[in-house]
């Protein structure tokens, strides 16, 4: 007598005698009985032994066979439909199965990551080969009521985690908030003419006007006004902690306001051309003219110029203190990018001096939680923006982005860059740091951007162009609600009009 399985038919040879037959062998046994051999045909046998006569083995000295476990095991609940060697034919598709045999090859040379974003893929367009087997052994799982979705153990469990739902591509508006009127704004791409204070005032200076808006009421205060035939503001940097901005001209001249009270403080000279960039640490006023001359200033004496950095043989557009004071970037239209130290008030030669960009330095940007990483963005014949190291002097990366970069402000909260453009777009690129993936793109302006600057709370970015126009971009909406603050800023610009 033998067994002889082919799709779940048996069939039995009954003239055989049992002496002389192929012993029946339970599935379970195989594995425990060592006295089983497998012949050519694919059969299995047992060696010919008196012993064999007997329905259970015996345990006998020197006997290899050893008897089954006498300890019954719990009947389990789930009844499959047919023997568990054989495949459920119901549940195999056959269309699947060919795919998986066919298509799925090893990768040898493919990382990880790449691997997983090409399951991810597959499962999207086919929910059903994530869990396709090609020879199926039990009824599958039944079908979330999700649709689509793979189906989860629990079908109450979760989607995704709660690490992986703060991750998530936020919206990010195309629209400006609002588009404020700002004539007179000067097209002049080496100029630093608008700033937002460390509350809710922003200064922004019109040719030969500064005014600043308040974004809680929504009033506006004209400030000053020069005099001079021709003269006109150059640059306006807030003193954050306290409240003053330093007003540049292009006199030569740098002007000192204590804006809550609208009185001018003092007066500062000793720059051979205009004044078109400004940047604070603490109470030193560091100021860059068209000559190629940094001057470090002391607000608090009479004797107010204490040093001057000389490097730069042409004007410096773009200058930045560290957000600890440790260093201070300026930018020239000569391309030089040059790093000083900050505990050094007069020098002539920087800690790292970089060639890199192929036109004008203006944007620059200091990353708010990596101390020693400086951002810099190139004009229009370099149009890159490049990361470096200060401390080590290497260039961390470089991405070519098309247009003039004339802007750059950093977002500690999402860990992101945005960038402001010129020809041809006029845009300003959102950037995820530090991939330097595009996160979005803001058109709007019809002319070149030329300023950029961010809110306190870092919600909003504010643009300025020489189409003379401001734009509000909520591009950092709070993450965890949105402020109180945020929405009578919003609403209150509304009356936000330079006329």
């Amino acid at each position: 007598m033998f067994l002889q399985s082919r799709l779940g038919v048996s069939t039995i040879e009954p003239s055989t005698p049992v002496s002389q037959s192929k012993a029946v062998v339970e599935p379970q046994s195989l594995e425990r009985n060592k006295c089983t051999q497998v012949s050519c045909d694919g059969y299995i046998r047992r060696t010919p032994s008196s012993s064999f006569q007997q329905r259970t083995p015996r345990k006998t000295p020197g006997s290899t066979c050893k008897t089954p476990n006498s300890k019954a095991k719990t009947p389990s609940k789930y009844t499959a439909s047919g023997d568990r060697l054989i495949p459920s034919r119901s549940n195999i598709n056959i269309e699947v199965a060919h795919f998986k045999l066919v298509n799925e090859e090893p990768k040898g040379n493919t990382s990880p990551t790449k691997l997983e974003e090409e399951k991810q893929f597959k499962e999207n367009l086919d929910p059903s080969l994530s869990d396709a087997k090609i020879l199926p052994f039990k009824i599958k799982t039944p079908r979330s009521a999700r649709g689509n979705l793979k189906a989860t153990v629990l079908d109450s469990q979760s989607l995704t985690p709660a690490s992986l739902r703060k991750l998530k591509d936020r919206y990010i508006p195309q629209a400006p908030e609002r588009i404020l009127d700002a004539p007179d704004f000067v097209n002049d791409y080496y100029l630093n003419l608008l700033d937002w204070g460390g509350g809710s005032l922003l200064a922004v200076a019109l040719r030969e006007n500064v005014y600043i808006w308040d974004a809680k009421t929504g009033s506006i205060v004209h400030l000053c006004q020069l005099n001079g035939l021709g003269s006109y503001v150059s640059s306006v940097k807030w003193e954050k902690s306290n409240g003053y901005l330093a007003v540049g001209t292009s006199d030569k001249i740098i002007e000192l306001w204590d804006v809550e009270r609208s009185k001018r403080l003092r007066q500062m000279s000793g720059h051979a051309a205009r004044v078109g960039s400004l940047s604070w640490n603490s109470h030193i006023l560091s100021s860059g003219s068209r000559s190629g001359a940094i001057h470090n200033h002391d607000v608090r004496i009479a004797q107010h110029q204490v040093g001057a950095f000389s490097k730069h043989t042409q004007e410096v557009c773009g200058l930045e203190w560290s957000l600890e004071g440790r260093y201070l970037a300026s930018g020239g239209n000569d391309n030089l990018l040059n790093v000083w130290d900050g505990n050094q008030v007069c020098s002539r030669k920087p800690i790292q001096s970089f060639t890199h960009h192929t036109a004008g330095v203006k944007a620059l940007a200091w990353c708010p939680w990596q101390s020693s990483i400086l951002a810099s963005g190139g004009g229009s014949a370099d149009r890159c923006i490049r990361f470096w190291n200060v401390n080590s002097g290497e260039c961390l990366n470089s991405v070519d982005t098309k247009s003039q970069v004339c802007g750059l402000v950093w977002s500690k909260r999402y860990k992101e860059l945005v960038s402001g453009h010129g020809y041809s777009q006029n845009q300003l690129t959102v950037w995820k740091y530090p991939s330097m993936k595009r996160v979005s793109e803001l058109t709007g302006h019809s002319n070149r951007v030329l300023q950029l600057t961010i809110s306190n709370d870092e919600t909003f970015v504010m643009s300025a162009a020489a189409d003379e126009t401001l734009r509000l971009w909520k591009i950092f909406p709070e993450q965890d609600g949105v402020k109180p603050g945020a929405t009578s800023q919003c609403s209150a610009l509304s009356a936000f009009k330079f006329r």
